[in-house]
C-alpha cells in the first residue's frame, strides 16, 4: 500500500480532532485536541502514518539505522515503520526512550537493538513546543545516538519547528494544523 495522504487526513478529521478546552501536554491551553493513539492504534492509521513516514525518510536519500521516540506515544508509530520496513526489506530498526532509566535491570534509558554511533530519526505523534521529542533528542544523544532529524505526524505551528532548529535539527512532518482549516494557537 503506498501513502495516501487525504485517507491519513480524513481518518485524523474523523477519529483524532477534537474541539472543547484542552490542557496540553506542553502546559498551554488549546480550543482543539488531536488524539493521535486513536489513529497510531488504529489498522489503517497505523499502515497510513508508516507509510507516510516512510516516504519522507526515504526522501531524505539516507536512510537511518533506526527509528524511535518517547514512549508510550511514539511506540506504535515505531513499530508500524519497522513493520513496513521489514516488509520492505529496508534495514530500519526501532527504539524507544524512557522517560527515565530503569532502576533494575540494565538500567537503560534507550531500549532496543541500536549501538553507540548508529545514525537515528526521532518520531513523534503531536508537535506543539518539542518538549517531549527534544527529550528523546537528549536521551538518544546521550547514549551516543546520531539523531538526524525529527518526524511527526502532525505540527500544531507553536514553536516545535524553532525548538527543534535551535537544536540544530530539522522537524519533518506529515501535516499541519493549517491542513485542518485551524490556525495556530
Amino acid at each position: 500500500m503506498s501513502y495516501d495522504r487525504n485517507a491519513l487526513m480524513d481518518l485524523l478529521r474523523s477519529e483524532s480532532l477534537q474541539r472543547g478546552d484542552f490542557t496540553l501536554a506542553s502546559g498551554k491551553k488549546a480550543s482543539y485536541y488531536l488524539d493521535c493513539r486513536k489513529i497510531t492504534l488504529h489498522p489503517q492509521g497505523a499502515n497510513l502514518i508508516a507509510q507516510g513516514m516512510l516516504s519522507v525518510i526515504e526522501s531524505s536519500g539516507d536512510l537511518p539505522d533506526a527509528v524511535g521516540g518517547m514512549a508510550i506515544g511514539a511506540d506504535p508509530i515505531t513499530a508500524s515503520i519497522v513493520t513496513v520496513a521489514g516488509q520492505r526489506d529496508l534495514p530500519l530498526k526501532g527504539f524507544m526512550v524512557r522517560k527515565e532509566a530503569k532502576g533494575h535491570g540494565t538500567g537503560k534509558q534507550v531500549e532496543g537493538p541500536v549501538e553507540s554511533g548508529q545514525r537515528v530519526v526521532i518520531v513523534e505523534d503531536v508537535i506543539t513546543s518539542g518538549g517531549s521529542a527534544i527529550k528523546a533528542v537528549e536521551a538518544a544523544e546521550a547514549f551516543g545516538l546520531k539523531v538526524l532529524y525529527v518526524i511527526g505526524i502532525i505540527d500544531r505551528l507553536a514553536g516545535g519547528a524553532e525548538a527543534f532548529a535551535a537544536k540544530g535539527l530539522e522537524l519533518k512532518t506529515l501535516t499541519t494544523i493549517r491542513d485542518f482549516g485551524i490556525e495556530p494557537e
